[in-house]
């Protein structure tokens, strides 16, 4: 679990307390806000997806061609199932786009440029993680030597 600094803005808890994989710099309140509405359900049709966000199913489908962030599967009878990855894509994509007024082009390089980001991110919590296993030895073997030299 990620803890809190204290300068740590209402945004940038939230986003740490609900996971999220978008830099802070992305999410505001009321993107956290239609974030939380999201129904606690593993997959969803079109029509659900287009009510949540208030668009049209064919808004839908024209970012899926124009995002590929926003893939859901296609079920046997080929209707569309987005996770709720998906679901989080469309709603980061409504954000930039109308909220945000970057054009197609602009919102894909955010995307593109969040996800290194989010990447770096990740991989300096791995190496912080990592330094910390590191020091917790060292100050284990530490320990075992005055230890050993108390003994002689």
């Amino acid at each position: 679990m990620d803890f809190y600094n204290e300068s740590d803005s209402l945004e940038e808890k939230a986003a740490k307390e609900m996971k999220i994989d978008l830099p802070v710099s992305l999410v505001d309140d009321v993107y956290l806000q239609k974030l939380r509405s999201i129904p606690e359900k593993l997959s969803f049709k079109i029509g659900e997806v287009a009510d949540i966000l208030g668009v049209k199913q064919y808004v839908l489908r024209y970012w899926e061609t124009e995002f590929e962030e926003l893939s859901p599967k296609k079920s046997g009878n080929n209707q569309r199932i987005y996770s709720r990855k998906n679901v989080e894509a469309a709603l980061m994509i409504q954000k930039l786009l109308h909220r945000d007024r970057y054009s197609i082009e602009g919102a894909r390089k955010v995307l593109k440029n969040s996800k290194q980001e989010v990447r770096r991110e990740n991989e300096y919590k791995q190496i912080s993680k990592d330094l910390l296993h590191v020091r917790r030895s060292l100050r284990r073997i530490l320990d075992d030597i005055h230890s050993i030299r108390e003994l002689f």
